[in-house]
């Protein structure tokens, strides 16, 4: 699409579909309570294909609705979304945009968002009794990026097949 307007419309609707589908369909991918996290991966995608700037509102807009959407702190989810896509953001590169999503660069900046993601976003939700945070950062910090970057694989592949 070469309209801009368009475009940003178009994220917004894949916005809210994979907000629905992150409370509706994501559940039954679970693996002992770990979930991928879908909208990160969407935000991430923006920002390699549209600058960290839009990236980054991109990722509080995902984050501001997952967290209506959930039930959930307002505010968290958007917070810790903003800050890992201002990272991811830092890979844009303007004339190349398929080369990053279309490659394994794609998973990695996914998998370095996705750590910077979760410790921030579960960093609300630790409480000291409960558990230490060794084992609290390789259940929800590594293991749900881990699972996260498994999924983007899925965009990676589309991409680096329109590309051939």
């Amino acid at each position: 699409m070469n309209n801009p307007v368009l475009r940003y419309i178009a994220y917004a609707i894949a916005a809210l579909l994979l907000a629905v589908a992150t409370v509706v369909l994501v559940p039954f991918i679970a693996i002992d309570g770990i979930v991928p996290d879908v909208m990160l991966i969407w935000a991430i995608w923006v920002a390699l294909n549209e600058g960290q700037m839009i990236g980054m509102l991109a990722g509080f807009g995902a984050g501001l609705l997952f967290d209506m959407v959930s039930a959930d702190v307002i505010g968290s989810n958007a917070l810790a979304k903003v800050l890992a896509v201002f990272v991811a953001g830092y890979f844009y590169l303007e004339t190349r945009e398929r080369e990053m999503t279309g490659s394994l660069r794609f998973p990695m900046i996914t998998m370095l968002s996705a750590l910077i993601h979760n410790v921030i976003y579960y960093f609300f939700y630790l409480r000291p009794t409960e558990i230490d945070f060794v084992q609290f950062f390789l259940r929800y910090g590594l293991l749900t990026a881990l699972y996260t970057t498994v999924l983007s694989l899925i965009p990676m592949l589309i991409i680096s097949r329109q590309k051939d």
